[in-house]
């Protein structure tokens, strides 16, 4: 499935849907996504060593077939249902089809269950002022998942030293009560370095060195170890704040997003993106 690298927004529909997501905006694929399937890796050498052992490296020939309608004339653009994979000339038809069709908001991801419900939310205060400002610097995003996603991997010049590890530290600081954090297997982790994992030449199976939980192989033992630190195969460290709701996440971003989405009505939309401030900095005790 493939996903925006700014908000982490999956797509169904496939990597049109998911472009075309990235052009309305102003968010990227992940950085190092191979050119043909759908995963993504820390590096950019994993990424060239996934794309060797599968033969993933995109050809000029199927580059030149698929996307016909660029070589020939760089000015015209399809826009790409992110609901049904439906294509339209132009981004206003798309967004009005997504609307009508499926009450689907595509700016802010959510989805409605009529028509009444995308209509009042398109009439909201977050239609005539959507920007979310970073708390910690002068970055802004179109919802508090993404500036959760900015914080969370690095990107913000105010915590040039935050990871997903330094981010759920913070968090458990703020969370005695386990409102939205679980207590890792590995304890809180307070003031601890971030647990990194490093294979052996003993990973190796003779076709390539291979990881123990999904024994895909890689040409590299660095390979496999930049494999072993990405979010693949993370702990869960988060869960939905409703008791009732069995929803469990990896990152501090995905939580946002699920509340963000109204799934299980934890949380209305606009109270995440008030309250995205206090989650990720400030002193006070997380409250939901």
């Amino acid at each position: 499935m493939y996903e925006c690298g700014t908000c982490g927004k999956e797509f169904y529909a496939g990597w049109q849907a998911r472009d075309n997501h990235c052009r309305s905006t102003g968010h990227r694929a992940p950085e190092f996504e191979c050119d043909t399937c759908d995963r993504y890796f820390a590096s950019e050498q994993s990424c060239l060593q996934h794309m060797d052992a599968k033969n993933h490296h995109f050809n000029d020939d199927h580059e030149s077939s698929e996307y016909s309608s660029e070589s020939s004339d760089e000015s015209y653009e399809e826009w790409c249902c992110d609901m049904c994979s439906e294509y339209f000339d132009t981004e206003e038809k798309c967004h009005r089809h997504e609307i009508v069709e499926h009450f689907y908001c595509s700016d802010c991801g959510r989805s409605f269950v009529n028509y009444k419900g995308i209509k009042n939310h398109l009439d909201s205060s977050l239609h005539s002022d959507r920007v979310v400002k970073c708390p910690l610097c002068t970055h802004s995003d179109a919802n508090a998942s993404a500036i959760a996603m900015h914080i969370e991997r690095g990107w913000c010049p105010g915590a040039p030293n935050m990871d997903r590890d330094e981010m759920y530290r913070m968090v458990r600081s703020k969370d005695p009560k386990d409102r939205i954090s679980r207590r890792s297997i590995f304890g809180d982790l307070a003031g601890a370095a971030p647990v990194k994992f490093a294979a052996s030449e003993t990973a190796w199976t003779g076709k390539g060195y291979e990881c123990y939980f999904c024994h895909e192989k890689f040409g590299s033992l660095n390979g496999l170890n930049c494999h072993l630190n990405s979010d693949t195969h993370q702990e869960v460290l988060y869960h939905c704040p409703k008791s009732s709701c069995p929803s469990e996440f990896k990152t501090l971003a995905a939580v946002i997003n699920h509340l963000e989405s109204e799934t299980c009505g934890a949380m209305r939309f606009d109270t995440v993106q008030r309250r995205i401030g206090d989650i990720v900095s400030g002193n006070r005790l997380l409250c939901f």
